[in-house]
């Protein structure tokens, strides 16, 4: 009544097929026997490179019931002949069969050499591709300060062409405190006095607030109003008139409140 569903095929969970024991009988030679050096996965089941080698060896049996026998000088020399002819095509055969594993090897290289060089071109253009970007980043930032150069030196000679003559000039105070950046705003220490130099002498000192002794004497000295301080707590603000209504105010503090939370 229950069924149950896996991630697997049931071709995954096959063994190897059973081989059954059997006997052979007196007098007879089973064709099949020939093949028991097959098994599954080595051989079988038969490709077209196994049929082949099955025909040859059939072919070879057959070839060997024709041989002639040795009862003879003429057979014994024909019978010679014969396995000489049948040597030289096993030769060639085997010498083909090694050209089909050549080229079939040829074949792999060239198809790891291929992709061996694939991955060369990719790596030299991922260098080349970061080369270019680091080139670029040095051109922009070269860029950049040539472009902040000329704006110094375009406000240097703005500055020069003010007073071409070196006429004497009026101060205009207005102007200067119009312009924020101006000497009043931010003085330069090389034009004149800069204000910001040895500012501590300008700070007050008093014995009351830098002295523990003063800050003791100063808090003495405060009323305990100062230093005692009376919170009264607030009343409840009134949210519901006489007629027994909530006012606006308060339901719209109420649906803040549930939107805050």
């Amino acid at each position: 009544t229950l069924g149950t569903q896996t991630d697997y095929r049931d071709g995954e969970a096959q063994t190897d097929p059973y081989s059954p024991e059997y006997v052979v009988a007196s007098g007879s030679v089973p064709e099949l026997l020939t093949l028991a050096t097959l098994t599954w996965g080595r051989g079988l089941p038969a490709g077209l490179a196994e049929v082949e080698m099955i025909e040859r060896a059939r072919e070879k049996r057959a070839w060997e019931a024709t041989l002639p026998a040795m009862d003879s000088a003429s057979n014994i020399e024909k019978r010679r002949k014969m396995m000489e002819d049948m040597e030289r095509k096993e030769w060639a055969f085997r010498e083909q069969e090694i050209e089909k594993l050549q080229e079939v090897r040829l074949e792999v290289l060239k198809k790891l050499l291929w992709r061996q060089e694939e991955n060369q071109n990719e790596l030299v253009a991922k260098r080349l591709d970061a080369h270019w970007q680091n080139h670029q980043k040095a051109k922009e930032e070269k860029i950049k300060k040539i472009q902040s150069d000329t704006a110094l030196m375009l406000r240097k000679l703005i500055a020069k062409r003010k007073n071409v003559m070196g006429k004497l000039e009026r101060r205009d105070i207005i102007k200067e405190y119009i312009d924020f950046a101006s000497q009043p705003y931010a003085p330069l220490s090389r034009i004149g006095y800069f204000p910001d130099n040895h500012s501590e002498r300008y700070m007050v000192k008093n014995f009351y607030l830098n002295t523990f002794a003063g800050l003791c004497e100063l808090e003495a000295s405060l009323p305990d109003s100062v230093t005692q301080v009376k919170i009264k707590a607030p009343k409840p603000k009134q949210t519901v008139t006489k007629t027994g209504y909530i006012k606006r105010a308060a339901r719209l503090e109420v649906a803040l409140a549930q939107v805050h939370q």
